[in-house]
């Protein structure tokens, strides 16, 4: 990962975009800003403002322009760095690992990768791995899963505060239904994610997320243990997995058999709320829904991770319209790409199913500010409203032949942006910033 100098006082120059408030279906045009020909002003990684560059001159002061680093992206489209809520760093090395649903996936695949980590060389270096994969990829912001090791914390943390980024990550919970090598136990599980939580949470940019995998492979012993370092802590995460796979339902069913539904599992011990996160949440009931709704309860959308593994469509726009709070996710390693341009391109195709096609500025909105929202990380980042944090990522949008053919037969912001989420991938990244920083 090349070395970046960072610069108090950046003025960035190029095709800059970001939302408001979430388009709708319609692309409500006062839900976000675009300049065409924009600048974005960051002071010490604090975004100070963005418009035209015509304006410029009005707007920024002279001695401002005289000690601003210009970092020129004419012709380059800017947005908000991609937040990418669920993810399995320790499964990188299994990703596109043949034809397993997810109960067969998790004996098969994730199980044994994740045995591996009690190495704390092998955490370092498939960390090291990640936070640079996700940066060349445009993330700069990531809910990410350890495994029940600590050193895998420990691991994941350091490198991403080695680049001063938003994240958040769990040491994994699971003292039954897995194999020894990956278990540990209620009181292990509070103690080392107690530590955990003493050692990283809030340190800078980082926070930390209690991960119960779900809830078959917790007893209600581990639970309990989770939903109060919940209550304990301020400013704590959650996150795991809900109603992902119709068998993993029917499952949870027999083993709480006492709760009315998947959801009430996570309800019965303080595991909802404000801060909470569920990869998935495809086989929901219309009362689950509810729930989430009153609570505040949000979901992540892993599109290429359900088709991958035949979990089924995730219906996102009857989601948003109940009021559920939704990020993005690419879900590696049962997601098959860091990429969320090409995350939203399996977005978009699973909208199709339910008959409400993803907007080609709603997807934009929830790779961003729609993330951050659902993380609970708005009041930080997700677009460039002055005092933001400034993460951002810079896209080619000829980055190929077949793009740049394509770019050049469109005529509007949407369709442009379309084919950008249809064509782009990571080819399109030709630089990310964190704190105003290139660090990528």
């Amino acid at each position: 990962m090349p070395a970046f100098q960072s610069e108090s006082t950046l003025l960035v120059r190029g095709s800059v975009l970001h939302f408001l408030a979430d388009p709708g279906e319609n692309d409500a045009a006062d839900s976000y800003q675009y300049f065409d020909d924009g600048y974005l002003w960051v002071e010490a990684g604090i975004v100070q403002g963005c418009g035209h560059w015509s304006a410029l001159e009005q707007v920024v002061p002279a001695e401002v322009r005289a000690r601003a680093a210009r970092h020129d992206h004419r012709g380059r489209l800017i947005l908000p760095g991609f937040v990418d809520t669920h993810m399995h760093y320790a499964q990188a090395g299994v990703i596109g690992s043949f034809g397993r649903q997810l109960l067969d996936w998790l004996n098969h695949y994730t199980f044994p990768a994740e045995a591996a980590f009690a190495d704390p060389a092998i955490a370092r270096h498939t960390a090291d791995f990640v936070v640079q994969q996700l940066l060349a990829h445009g993330t700069t912001t990531a809910s990410v899963f350890g495994t029940v090791h600590p050193a895998s914390v420990d691991a994941f943390m350091t490198a991403a505060q080695a680049h001063d980024m938003r994240v958040l990550c769990g040491k994994a919970m699971m003292d039954r239904h897995c194999p020894d090598n990956v278990r540990d136990t209620a009181a292990s599980a509070e103690r080392e994610s107690q530590a955990l939580i003493e050692r990283w949470h809030r340190k800078g940019r980082l926070r930390y997320s209690i991960t119960p995998r779900f809830a078959p492979t917790s007893t209600p012993e581990q639970l309990a243990v989770a939903g109060a370092l919940y209550a304990a802590w301020p400013d704590l995460h959650v996150q795991s997995h809900l109603a992902e796979n119709a068998k993993e339902v029917a499952w949870v069913k027999t083993l709480f058999p006492e709760q009315r539904d998947y959801l009430d599992v996570y309800a019965r011990y303080g595991l909802i709320g404000p801060r909470t996160i569920y990869g998935h949440c495809i086989h929901l009931s219309a009362a689950e829904r509810d729930v989430m709704v009153a609570t505040g309860t949000a979901a992540a959308f892993c599109p290429t991770s359900n088709l991958f593994l035949g979990s089924g469509f995730f219906d996102y726009a009857g989601a948003v319209a109940a009021g559920v709070r939704v990020g993005l996710a690419t879900d590696i390693g049962g997601g098959t790409s860091f990429s969320m341009i090409r995350t939203l391109a399996e977005a978009y195709k699973v909208s199709q199913v339910h008959g409400v096609p993803l907007s080609p500025l709603r997807g934009w909105y929830l790779a961003t500010l729609g993330g951050a929202n659902a993380l609970y990380l708005d009041d930080f980042i997700g677009n460039f409203t002055p005092g933001k944090e400034a993460d951002f990522v810079v896209l080619d949008l000829e980055a190929t032949d077949e793009l740049a053919f394509r770019i050049s037969h469109a005529t509007t912001l949407a369709e442009r942006l379309f084919a950008l989420t249809t064509l782009g991938d990571d080819r399109c990244v030709t630089a990310t910033y964190v704190m105003g920083v290139r660090a990528y």
